[in-house]
């Protein structure tokens, strides 16, 4: 059975899921491909995220890394306690509130992250290396502006 492809919903609303499918495609390719160099590293995309947080903005509550991370509170703290088990972070209690756990990379957590990010960042330089530098810097503002709108 064929679908009918030509139903409008308004130019506006169909050049708006149109972008956004646009956009899911991209991200999807990109994530495939990170998520692939991520797992040759022996770490699963949710370790890697929270050891870069870790990395780039030092000791966090599991609360400020689930919000940095885009996670679930129960997935980052599974995978806060694998970390801790592995040796790639400590866990103690907040001293201010003892419901609360500050999480800190430990030096095995700061090597591995620190021997793979460069190749990360680099990974990032060549997926948008299709765009010049003004296209980029328009895609950044144009999809900040959309993130804040919301």
């Amino acid at each position: 059975m064929k679908v009918n492809t030509t139903k409008s919903y308004g130019l506006t609303a169909d050049k708006s899921m149109s972008t956004w499918i646009q956009l899911y495609r991209a991200f999807k390719k990109i994530r495939a491909k990170e998520m692939a160099y991520i797992k040759s590293c022996n770490l699963t995309m949710n370790q890697f995220e929270i050891l870069e947080v870790l990395y780039h903005r030092g000791d966090l509550s599991v609360g400020a890394i689930t919000k940095l991370t885009l996670g679930t509170a129960g997935n980052v703290t599974v995978v806060i306690k694998n970390l801790v088990r592995d040796g790639f972070v400590n866990s103690i209690p907040d001293p201010d509130d003892k419901r609360t756990y500050i999480i800190s990379i430990t030096g095995k957590g700061i090597d591995v992250i620190s021997a793979l990010f460069p190749d990360h960042a680099k990974n990032f330089e060549n997926y948008f290396e299709v765009l010049d530098e003004n296209e980029l810097e328009t895609l950044f503002n144009l999809l900040r502006k959309l993130h804040k709108s919301q």
